[in-house]
């Protein structure tokens, strides 16, 4: 039986990289994004390389549309294996006292609120089956502090948090909940905002010690690693993936 996982902010990016990755491991998916073309345009690819695949539109800053992407992958899978916590969004790129109170409110909703709902939803199900494995994302900037991104450094860090007191509630009943902390990666969310902010990319680019930025196929594989049985033992991690970027920071 092919085991399930549902990847949300899977309509493009990480999540899309993510779910075509966890294809070839002949992994079921449920797509869940806000963008309803991204997300059938995802499941059609999916499906064409020979997985079931499953769309369901959801904004995760609103429990109860959280609770109905869980709701309707039991529904048409019967289980859930694996969780990609992965739908987030950067910001406009102005410093934290130049933002205004709703784009505050909008950051804080998806990437924090977001994550915290679906693991409690997606949890219920996977401590009822007693097994299963949690992705978080989190970012370079969930690791060192970083100007321009205040209020996503802030959701990003509480990531790492959560991810760590997870595990010391839950890995005894058979949960396995890491984060990964990608550095500047070649994303549509990435080059929106380096498209906001030109300046920040050229910088972006000169700090990493590889001299570019990664790219979604690369994060996926780091995914794909710890949500299978490839990382039984792996708990309560945050693993960075970013050329050396946040190594030569502090």
């Amino acid at each position: 039986m092919n085991k399930v996982a549902i990847i949300t902010g899977g309509g493009s990016g990480l999540g899309r990289s993510a779910a075509l990755r966890l294809a070839k491991e002949k992994v079921n998916c449920v797509i869940v994004d806000v963008d309803e073309k991204g997300g059938n345009e995802s499941v059609d690819m999916l499906k064409e390389s020979g997985v079931d695949a499953l769309f369901v539109k959801a904004d995760v800053s609103k429990a109860e549309e959280v609770k109905h992407y869980v709701d309707e992958t039991k529904n048409h899978f019967g289980r859930i294996d694996y969780f990609f916590n992965n739908a987030g969004i950067s910001g406009s790129g102005k410093y934290f006292l130049e933002t205004e109170v709703e784009e505050i409110d909008k950051i804080v909703g998806i990437n924090l609120l977001g994550a915290l709902y679906g693991i409690k939803y997606v949890g219920e199900v996977m401590l009822a089956q007693g097994s299963g494995a949690i992705v978080n994302t989190s970012s370079s900037a969930g690791v060192i502090g970083q100007d321009t991104v205040v209020t996503y450094s802030a959701t990003k860090h509480g990531i790492v948090g959560l991810t760590k007191s997870l595990v010391a509630e839950y890995a005894k009943d058979g949960l396995r909940i890491n984060a990964i902390a990608p550095g500047p990666t070649e994303t549509p969310m990435v080059k929106q905002y380096f498209d906001a902010n030109p300046k920040m990319k050229e910088s972006a680019e000169s700090g990493i010690p590889q001299n570019r930025l990664g790219t979604p196929e690369e994060v996926a594989e780091l995914v794909t690693f710890l949500l299978t049985s490839d990382a039984p033992y792996i708990n309560g991690e945050v693993i960075r993936i970013d050329g050396g970027f946040t190594n030569t920071k502090f």
